[in-house]
C-alpha cells in the first residue's frame, strides 16, 4: 500500500486492451509502483488471478485503470467486457454456494464426463 504525506493511496493498475497483428486481443497489466512490472493475460481468467496476486501484494487496495490501445475495435472491447461480466457472474455465483455450504468441485467419470 502506498502512502502519501501519511494516507494511505490506493495502488494504481493499468490494463490496456491490446491486439496482436492477427486481431487477437490481450491485456498488458502494468503496476504504476514499479517502473519495469509489466503482464500479459490472454484471457479473463488469466487477468483476474494476476490482478488477485497483485492485489495481494498491496493489501488488496488497488484501483484499476482500462484504456484501450489505438486499433482495438469495439467487438474485442465487447468480447472482454461480455467474458469479465461472465467471470464475475461465475465468483458470485460460486461464492454463493460455498456461503450455503456446498462444494464447488465437480467429480468426473474416467472419460472426462462430469458426475452429478
Amino acid at each position: 500500500m502506498k502512502k502519501r504525506e501519511g494516507v494511505s493511496v490506493s495502488v494504481l493498475i493499468k490494463s490496456t486492451i491490446k491486439t496482436n497483428p492477427v486481431g487477437r486481443w490481450y491485456i498488458e497489466l502494468n503496476d504504476t509502483t514499479e517502473e519495469e512490472h509489466m503482464e500479459i493475460c490472454l484471457d479473463v481468467n488469466e487477468y483476474a488471478e494476476k490482478i488477485e496476486k497483485i492485489g495481494q501484494e498491496y493489501g488488496n487496495d488497488i484501483e484499476i485503470e482500462w484504456s484501450s490501445e489505438e486499433g482495438v475495435t469495439p467487438e474485442q472491447i465487447n468480447e472482454v467486457r461480455m467474458q469479465m461480466n461472465a467471470y464475475e457472474a461465475e465468483r458470485e455465483a460460486r461464492e454463493a454456494l460455498e456461503k450455503e455450504g456446498h462444494t464447488t468441485t465437480t467429480d468426473y467419470a474416467s472419460d472426462g464426463t462430469p458426475t452429478f
